[in-house]
């Protein structure tokens, strides 16, 4: 808990800078994946389950975790049992709209104050992925949990293999469906300069960790990070939904009384085929692929003039996505 005595220091602060993406990719008609980018929650939800069935699992899972009071809220005091709970409302409720027949990974991390520090809590199921640049070093964080996963750690083959192993796609948990919805959780501080990728295995599984890192280590924008990295995923056929976060800190160790941060988020919830932007600043300029803006709802291109929005409210939805980013929506790839 944090100290509230007369005179006690101030939590330690940081500053975050984000971007975000998700494309289709070239093979698949339809886009299972979700994302959720709304301070102090990022997450990355890969839907499994055929047509019409693993974006509704991943839909409601970024929903649930959109809907927790700690939307909006800068270094909360959230436990990894209070996470685990919000895990668990999700694969619920995702088994209750769907029978059992459809399933998503989720993979992510929560800003927290611990002991009036700021901490990562990371967590993961299934085999999406979470991976921290930090202080020059480069790692995987999320432990995958997959069949090629655990041969992995056998010894039977080798990472390389793994990643053109014909039961390279089978997880071995999931939040939804299946005996195993438990998720894993890491807590470690923030360093100064930290830079967390969240991604689905849409991204791990046609660009490898070097190439990633090439791409986190020299572009500085996050979101400029986040587009490069879908284009690298398109050079190399994109045979999957890709969509990932990009999360910077900086300013880490300073009075929490001298810095402020209010990123524009967002949440891509692929069931209703939109994206629902969060945070406080209007949508940014884009354009809509196809369908028809809902009557009053304020719509790309808005300009500063239509006014703030709350931290976290669901402002905005665009109509049928196929490729959202948070600065912009690319049109269909060829």
């Amino acid at each position: 808990m944090t100290d509230h005595r007369p005179g006690a220091a101030a939590p330690r602060d940081v500053c975050l800078s984000y971007g975000f993406a998700t494309d289709r990719g070239l093979r698949r008609e339809l886009n299972e994946d979700s994302l959720i980018a709304s301070e102090p929650v990022f997450a990355v939800a890969d839907g499994m389950g055929g047509h019409e069935a693993g974006e509704i699992a991943s839909g409601i899972c970024v929903r649930t975790l959109g809907d927790s009071p700690i939307i909006g809220r800068h270094l909360p005091e959230f436990s990894a049992a209070d996470l685990e709970a919000l895990i668990e409302d999700a694969d619920r409720e995702i088994r209750r709209q769907t029978g059992g027949q459809a399933g998503t990974t989720l993979t992510g991390v929560v800003l927290v104050q611990e002991a009036g520090m700021p901490y990562w809590l990371f967590f993961n199921v299934g085999d999406s992925r979470t991976y921290r640049l930090s202080q020059g070093q480069f790692g995987q964080i999320s432990v995958d949990h997959s069949e090629v996963q655990e041969l992995v750690d056998l010894g039977t083959i080798t990472s390389e293999e793994a990643r053109t192993h014909p039961r390279r796609h089978v997880v071995t948990r999931a939040l939804g469906t299946g005996d195993d919805a438990e998720a894993d959780f890491w807590l470690m501080p923030v360093e100064e300069g930290d830079r967390i990728l969240i991604c689905s295995d849409g991204l791990s599984g046609e660009v490898t960790d070097d190439g990633i890192y090439s791409v986190l280590s020299t572009v500085r924008d996050p979101q400029q990070a986040c587009e490069e990295l879908v284009d690298a995923t398109l050079r190399s056929g994109a045979r999957d939904n890709v969509t990932l976060i990009v999360v910077d800190a900086t300013g880490v160790g300073d009075d929490a009384e001298t810095l402020t941060t209010a990123p524009r988020g967002g949440t891509f919830a692929a069931d209703v085929g939109h994206a629902v932007e969060t945070g406080t600043h209007p949508a940014q300029p884009g354009t809509p692929q196809s369908g028809t803006p809902q009557s009053g709802t304020p719509q790309p291109g808005s300009s500063p003039e239509d006014g703030p929005r709350p931290a976290g409210a669901h402002a905005v939805s665009l109509a049928d996505l196929d490729g959202f980013s948070g600065q912009r929506i690319p049109g269909d790839q060829e």
